[in-house]
């Protein structure tokens, strides 16, 4: 659920001596001449203890019984963000741009193009592809839910603060998974910025930042 802010991807976990959790993003495995490697520390390390406090203290005061009425309300604002639709809009673009290029090359390469010439470029496409794919997997669906539906999505939930206070792993796990939580860590601002989508009819709605 954690992405680098640098290029979008998965960030993996790591246990250290069995008890400290990390999230981290090696900039050795992107692809060579990509253009996000420049701006991209050798590696990206965030604790998993500095994120757990602070997101659940968020999540027990945006989903407490007595803040449910404003959280669905910015719920249901959030749907008709401009900004959000402008920013799938941008990623959707560059994806498209990325698919185009590998088409050009494929092209270039069944013309009699030496495929060595190309590995560059194609690597570095593929690169942008990919976080291209990994920025929108990441951007809440464009389904729009009613109150009333995100009302019965939140009545469906177990109680969001008794499993925060309990904090057994498994369940938090759980609860993360169906609220939707996404995390993107930027480590140039040392931010971290988490989203709440939960589910309504198999799909996502994009929740509060």
């Amino acid at each position: 659920m954690v992405r680098c802010g640098v290029c979008s991807r998965k960030m993996q976990a790591a246990t250290i001596r069995k008890h400290h959790t990390y999230y981290r993003c090696h900039a050795r495995t992107l692809a060579p001449r990509s253009q996000v490697l420049a701006e991209h520390p050798r590696t990206v390390n965030l604790a998993e203890d500095v994120i757990l406090e602070p997101l659940n203290k968020w999540l027990c005061q945006i989903f407490d019984r007595t803040s449910l009425d404003r959280t669905i309300a910015a719920m249901v604002a959030s749907q008709d963000d401009p900004s959000a639709r402008s920013s799938r809009g941008i990623v959707k673009k560059r994806l498209a741009d990325a698919e185009a290029k590998l088409r050009r090359f494929q092209a270039a390469i069944a013309a009699g193009v030496d495929p060595v010439a190309l590995v560059d470029a194609i690597n570095e496409t593929e690169e942008q592809r990919a976080a291209a794919k990994a920025e929108l997997d990441g951007l809440p669906a464009p389904h729009l839910a009613s109150a009333a539906e995100l009302q019965a999505a939140v009545d469906s939930l177990a109680d969001v603060t008794v499993i925060i206070k309990e904090g057994k792993p498994e369940k938090l796990a759980k609860l993360y998974g169906e609220l939707g939580i996404q995390v993107k860590y930027d480590k140039a601002k040392e931010a971290v910025y988490a989203t709440t989508s939960p589910r309504v009819l198999s799909d996502c709605v994009r929740g509060g930042t």
